[in-house]
């Protein structure tokens, strides 16, 4: 198919084609809505079956055309699941999910979808299609296992033999009837090494996620006082969290992107808690400009890093400069908002009584 030599020369690794009746996976996704495992994405709710249905989302579709893009850093060492732990294990390290260290993906997927569309467009003549890359309600896993991309994983994300689950997915809606191409069979097996690797026990069954305990969720689409019952399962994670993915035996095929897009940005490499705790709005908006990470705003930024130095004040031992750390919660609290003042009393709730009055 021609359609994989202009992806290739993209940046896509890899295009299947759906079909678009998506009726098994209604009453799946139902089921989900109606356990409230989508926490506070309203969203996800209020669009409904339209998920499943992508006709009822743009009129006229007859094919989605599925495009998978790797995004593992270039510079990415062998050992990149062993490293990541290793962070983990640090206390004063800043833990930021790896898709989100380099470009925002919704920008570099969006464009460059486009661009293929443009292309078929010119070969073939005119047709009707949208373009789509998390940003609309559609199953996206779902028309990924159903044309090839890979398969659902137990964590809920799409897998591929050769390249793990490190990788984002985008889509075409077309009216064209393209050839379909072959499903992918799942080969999880008995493997539940990514249940088990979750911190907070988000992964309340195979293939079954509640978002309300996910810290993905928590750290990034959550925008209240995360639960005082899971701050201290979130350890450093300030955005994001890729644990069910490092324990995933199949990442060890993850692949490295062909973009430098995905390159991890200055500030991002290798940060430090109290780093980022020093940066001012303005650092923060200067530092995030074109990343995934802006969308949170500065508040939730806050939040977050407060959680993280309040668990690494929890660790044991003690960080060498856990005194820095508390003077450091102790300086913002008179200018916080009162969601990160929340956060950073609890964060000092180690020093004990009487150490700490938070009063201005």
């Amino acid at each position: 198919m021609q359609l994989q030599g202009w992806a290739h020369a993209l940046g896509f690794s890899q295009i299947g084609v759906a079909d678009i009746d998506l009726s098994a996976a209604e009453a799946g996704l139902l089921a989900w809505l109606q356990a409230g495992f989508h926490g506070g994405m309203g969203y996800l709710a209020a669009h409904g079956l339209k998920r499943a249905r992508p006709a009822d989302l743009v009129p006229g579709t007859v094919r989605v055309i599925t495009a998978r893009m790797d995004y593992l850093p270039r510079q990415t060492g062998p050992d990149w699941p062993a490293d990541e732990q290793a962070r983990l294990a640090q206390p004063l390290a800043a833990q930021v999910s790896v898709y989100a260290r380099g470009r925002d993906y919704h920008k570099v997927l969006r464009a460059r979808l486009q661009k293929l569309a443009l292309q078929l467009q010119q070969a073939v003549g005119p047709f009707g299609h949208r373009v789509f890359t998390d940003s609309a309600p559609v199953l996206e896993v779902e028309l990924a296992s159903r044309s090839g991309i890979g398969w659902r994983g137990k964590h809920t994300l799409a897998l591929h033999r050769e390249a793990g689950s490190m990788f984002f997915l985008g889509e075409i809606y077309v009216d064209l009837p393209l050839p379909l191409t072959t499903p992918t069979a799942s080969h999880c097996g008995t493997c539940q090494a990514c249940i088990a690797a979750c911190p907070t026990a988000a992964i309340v069954a195979p293939y079954r996620l509640d978002a309300r305990r996910c810290i993905s969720y928590l750290t990034i689409e959550h925008d209240g006082p995360i639960p005082t019952d899971l701050r201290p399962l979130i350890g450093n994670r300030i955005y994001g969290c890729d644990d069910c993915q490092l324990a995933c035996p199949w990442n060890k095929y993850a692949q490295r992107s062909v973009l430098p897009d995905f390159d991890v940005r200055p500030g991002l490499d290798q940060p430090q808690l109290l780093q980022l705790w020093a940066w001012d709005e303005a650092a923060f908006l200067r530092h995030t400009e074109g990343s995934a990470i802006r969308r949170i705003g500065y508040a939730r930024w806050r939040r977050n890093l407060a959680v993280a130095l309040g668990n690494a004040l929890r660790a044991d031992p003690a960080p060498a400069d856990a005194s820095a750390v508390r003077a450091a919660l102790q300086a913002a609290w008179p200018l916080a908002d009162a969601l990160v003042r929340e956060h950073i009393d609890w964060a000092l709730q180690p020093i004990g009584p009487g150490h700490y009055d938070p009063a201005p």
